[in-house]
């Protein structure tokens, strides 16, 4: 969107009736948002053509000036989106800036436009559509995530690869159940969404400044048109409101806190101490000194940009924490927030897909060391309960073999052979070779949702479905 102009000369703005003489050009500068709120310009106009539509069915505006709005609004609409809209800073916000390009060019019916409404609704009602709007976005965004991760899986998720706790090895698992975790957290984020949306997705318009109109008014007619399933109840809550943005922004640190979690497990497996997975060289940056570098600044940048992201979400709750109702100056700064924090996590969005699909799994690297850290001695554990030995019992018996490999310098349980086992439990017999290595595991894993090849194929098909 172009950037309003400065004015020498401050125009007359709409309340100097009352308060007399205009503003000096410090002030000017001070109170106005054109800068950042003339992205709602598109929804702006949504809007008023909503409410004159309203006005006229109700009898308050005749079918020639509503023509006339209409037609005016739709013609600075297209203006807007070829950029030749330039505002006069003057105007402070896109409402009065929309409205007075208005009247310049249609005359007495855009006068008639702002009858029955405040830029106190007109803005609740702007910032909503601005969500709805973004909400959807944002949506697809994670279904793009989702997707990639999910085609990941599919192609190179059958090869296992450890899982951590503690950032030691674990248990280990099909790398594919990894790349889905990842899946599960971006779906909570979408139902997060579409749970906000519905408080989103409400109008305020006919609350007015505050106490709203004794014009005959027909709020749900504006809403209809809108497509907005409800009108808010209170009209000092209507525009006071700001709920619905802190709950966005807390949604979107929600998405960015699991984009960094991704982007720092990713960093590590770059490394090459971890040398799991190579990351295309279109993601990546160079050193000015060191020629070898391949850095992950994206990932970086990702995990680095959360942090902003959680100041927005902070400075919302913050700015609405003092305000006693109803409207106040303060929430004209609720879109410099809550804009910053959207725009982070978009684009935090689009460049974490196209990475995953730029992705490519070492799993050579990854089988080379593969068995060390005993990462099968849980199921060596179950392989005695199925023999009968209580679980704490079973626990103690491997934890000693594991010290025994470790007083032996070997780095795996099926290092040991049968003879030592049996010094810790009867209960082992030559079968248990059978089962040892992770990729007997994660052969042999039985529960639902568990790391295994049965399991990733099951998921695999759920997620081809919801995707």
């Amino acid at each position: 969107m172009p950037k309003p102009i400065p004015s020498a000369a401050p125009a007359e703005k709409s309340w100097q009736a009352r308060i007399g003489a205009a503003q000096d050009a410090l002030a000017v500068q001070f109170v106005e948002s054109l800068s950042f709120d003339f992205r709602l310009a598109k929804h702006d106009i949504l809007g008023s053509i909503a409410h004159a539509t309203m006005l006229n069915s109700v009898g308050l505006l005749t079918r020639k000036d509503l023509a006339a709005i209409k037609a005016g609004l739709l013609d600075i609409l297209r203006d807007i989106e070829a950029g030749k809209f330039h505002p006069d800073i003057t105007q402070e916000d896109i409402h009065m800036a929309v409205e007075a390009e208005l009247i310049k060019r249609i005359g007495e019916p855009g006068r008639r436009l702002h009858t029955a409404r405040s830029r106190n609704d007109q803005v609740a009602l702007d910032i909503r559509l601005w969500c709805r709007e973004a909400i959807g976005i944002l949506q697809e965004k994670i279904a793009d995530l989702q997707r990639a991760f999910v085609k990941m899986a599919e192609e190179q998720g059958q090869h296992p690869m450890p899982s951590f706790t503690h950032l030691q090895r674990a248990q280990p698992i099909v790398a594919g159940h990894e790349m889905l975790a990842y899946a599960e957290m971006l779906q909570r984020d979408k139902e997060r969404l579409a749970d906000c949306l519905k408080r989103v997705n409400i109008s305020p318009l006919g609350a007015g400044a505050v106490g709203g109109s004794t014009l005959p008014i027909d709020r749900k007619k504006t809403a209809e048109l809108l497509a907005m399933p409800d009108i808010t109840n209170n009209s000092l809550d209507s525009i006071s409101d700001r709920d619905f943005l802190c709950e966005l922004a807390f949604d979107l640190s929600m998405i960015a806190m699991h984009l960094s979690r991704w982007a720092e497990q990713w960093i590590l497996y770059v490394t090459t101490e971890f040398g799991f997975m190579k990351i295309a060289d279109q993601f990546t940056t160079g050193s000015s000194m060191m020629p070898q570098k391949r850095n992950p600044d994206m990932l970086e940048l990702i995990r680095g940009k959360t942090g902003g992201v959680y100041g927005q979400l902070v400075a919302l709750l913050t700015m609405m924490k003092g305000q006693p109702l109803a409207y106040n100056r303060d929430m004209q700064e609720d879109k410099r927030f809550i804009f910053f924090a959207y725009d982070t996590v978009e684009a935090s969005l689009t460049m974490a897909a196209a990475i995953v699909l730029h992705t490519t799994l070492n799993a050579d690297r990854i089988a080379e060391r593969l068995d060390e850290g005993f990462a099968d001695a849980t199921v060596f554990a179950e392989y005695l309960v199925n023999k009968g030995v209580p679980f704490r019992t079973a626990h103690h018996v491997v934890g000693s073999l594991v010290a025994e490999c470790d007083r032996k310098g070997f780095t795996r349980l099926g290092d040991l052979d049968l003879n030592s086992m049996r010094e810790k439990s009867d209960k082992i017999a030559d079968d248990i070779y059978s089962i040892l290595g992770a990729k007997k595991v994660i052969a042999a894993y039985q529960s639902e949702g568990a790391g295994g090849l049965k399991q990733l194929a099951t998921q695999l098909k759920r997620w081809k479905k919801l995707l």
